[in-house]
Formats: structure tokens, sequence, C-alpha cells
């Protein structure tokens, strides 16, 4: 039910700096970690002696220690040694192609041998210090589209997120939502409206007038196998909106990626990359506070979104314009999994 012959980001490159980390990444339990010279390295955690996790080992010298007997496994995934034993005759265990990029450790959990480093975004923010970016990570209970969904179409923003960022005028603004290739764009614009507290935090972190009328821009952008970059900003009103001059506005780009675990469960790395004050380090966690309180409203209404939905099965759900944006998308993903020869399992009652 998701593609594997993509990249999928497993953490991020702080959480394997000292010990090893145990993940399941599209059904695949993983072991992560830092290996020689400290490349990061991904394998199936399984122990070949007696099947304990490796990830409840420990590193040493760049190679991963079993923590139940003792055995040392090589990046390869490869026996290497054994206290008194001999035990380079083991088969290998599964390893995964890894590459560590934009601060994110990134596995490739499908076939090895259809490996492809273009296949990976070029996250161009990342990479230029006119950009800051913050973020966290969550462990969220349902199915990743479900969060793909709720990205894709922001209309949730007056009702889920009414002290932030929602406003009356998301429901008011129609949306446009165009499908080129394997790439969905959502996209709302509302002009000469009041900014929400977020937003107003963001102006005066950017020097601007905070009570002044805005125009509001909200560009979702669908990405497989299941990223969604979502550029978002307000400017003062007649000053050229989404065009406006960076004088005159405060623009950023909220990032979502989706690692599926299970098929109702997944892990979400989000964040938000701005072009404003890049160096304001304080500004940077302010933000990140909003946003996590922001994403942790998001948790509560998805899980329990999940939990009816596997509780009613045989329930169809209704389809609204506003959907356009996750239906797309999801029709992307059913495309792709049915290249790769997945049977595709739908979700109950889904769009």
């Amino acid at each position: 039910m998701f593609p594997k012959n993509t990249w999928y980001v497993a953490c991020t490159g702080n959480e394997i700096d000292d010990k090893p980390l145990g993940r399941k990444i599209c059904g695949e339990n993983l072991v992560l970690y830092r290996a020689a010279e400290g490349k990061a390295t991904a394998l199936e955690d399984f122990c070949p002696h007696r099947g304990a996790p490796l990830s409840l080992g420990r590193v040493v010298e760049g190679k991963l220690v079993c923590g139940y007997h003792g055995l040392e496994m090589g990046c390869d995934g490869k026996t290497v040694a054994m206290p008194g034993q001999r035990v380079r005759g083991f088969p290998a265990i599964r390893s995964f192609p890894v590459i560590e990029r934009y601060g994110f450790v990134w596995v490739w959990p499908g076939d090895p041998a259809l490996v492809d480093p273009a296949k990976l975004h070029h996250l161009e923010w990342a990479e230029s210090p006119d950009w800051a970016y913050g973020g966290g990570l969550f462990h969220i209970q349902c199915d990743y589209r479900l969060m793909i969904d709720n990205l894709m179409d922001l209309t949730h923003e007056t009702y889920v997120h009414s002290t932030s960022i929602g406003q009356k005028e998301i429901d008011e603004t129609p949306t446009t939502t165009k499908t080129e290739g394997d790439h969905v764009t959502t996209s709302r614009f509302m002009e000469n409206i009041s900014a929400p507290p977020f937003w107003r935090m963001a102006l005066r972190g950017n020097h601007l007038a905070d009570d002044v009328p805005v125009d509001r821009w909200q560009i979702c952008r669908f990405t497989p196998p299941s990223h969604v970059l979502i550029e978002v900003g307000v400017a003062h009103a007649g000053k050229g909106g989404y065009d406006a001059d960076p004088a005159h506005k405060v623009s950023s780009i909220v990032v979502d990626f989706i690692t599926p675990e299970t098929e109702t469960s997944h892990w979400y790395f989000w964040g938000m990359a701005r072009n404003f004050q890049p160096h304001d380090k304080a500004l940077t966690a302010s933000i990140r506070e909003g946003q996590g309180k922001i994403f942790s409203e998001d948790l509560e209404m998805l899980e329990s979104q999940q939990r009816n939905l596997l509780a009613h099965p045989t329930r169809s759900l209704l389809k609204l314009n506003i959907d356009s944006g996750g239906v797309q998308s999801r029709r992307v993903l059913e495309r792709l999994i049915a290249q790769e020869g997945q049977a595709p399992i739908a979700l109950e009652g889904a769009a």
C-alpha cells in the first residue's frame, strides 16, 4: 500500500550520532547507525545469531555490536566477528541503500537493484544560507495517506487550528488543483484579509506591521512517495501578494516528509524553512514551538479519524471539491504501487 522503490526519510542525522536507532519503515524493521568514518548505515534489525534486535546493541569502532551476545556486523550486512566464535560464514542480513543529505537520512526500502540517487528530491532551501529551518518528528497512529489528505486540503485550518492559522476566509476562497506527471499542486490565494495570530507573529519577526490587511497564499505541492511542501505566507495588502517584494512579506515552506511505518501508522517529519531573518535563532525556536502546537492538533484529529475508519470499514465517505488535492495524490500513489506489481490495499471508506 506504499511505494517502496523510492526514498523516504528514515531519521534526522543527529538521531544516530550516539547509538543505533530502531525504526520500522514500510513494514521493514531497520536499524540505523553510523559505521566507519561516520557513514549513515541501515541494516535489517535482526541479529543472525539468535534474532535479537540489533538496535539494542552499540557501535564500536564503526561496527554494530549486538547487545545480546556481542556479535559484530559490518555495514554490508555480513557478520564480522563474535568473541570466541567462528561466524564469518553466517548468511548476511539485508542492508538498505542510504543517502544522508539536507540534515536527513534517507533510505530506499525497495529493490536495491533499482536504486536511483537522482530520485531524491533536490531541496534548494536546505543548501542556502539565506534560509533557516527548524522542525520536529511525530509518530502518528494513522494511515500515511490520511496525512497527505490533510496537507493537500487546508480547509481544516479554520476549525482544527482556529486559534493560530485558521480564519473564515480559508473556507470562502476556492482552490485550484492541477496534476503534472507525478506532481499535484493545490493553490489558494486570499486578498485583503486580517492576518491570523501565527502570521502576525511572523510579520513582527520580520519587523513588519502586523495590524494591517494582508494578502495570504497557500500552495500545496505533493511529490511521491509521500512528501508535501507547502508555500505559505502573507504580504501587506496591495504590495503584490505572493509576488511581493521581500520587504513587504513573510513567506515560508512548510516541510512535510511522511514515512509509512505500517498500514495504520507513520513517521511525520515536519518543519518550516523560511527566507526572512534566517540567522535569528530565537525566531526559529519560536516558529518551531508554534508549529509543533499546530501539528499536535492535527495528530489528535487524524488518530481519531483512523479509529473511526477501522471501526466502520464498510461506510463510504463523501467527496467534495476541496478534496481534489488528496484525491489526485492518491491516484498518483495507486499508479506507482501498481507499477511495482503490488496489490493495492484500499483504505476503508477512502475518497
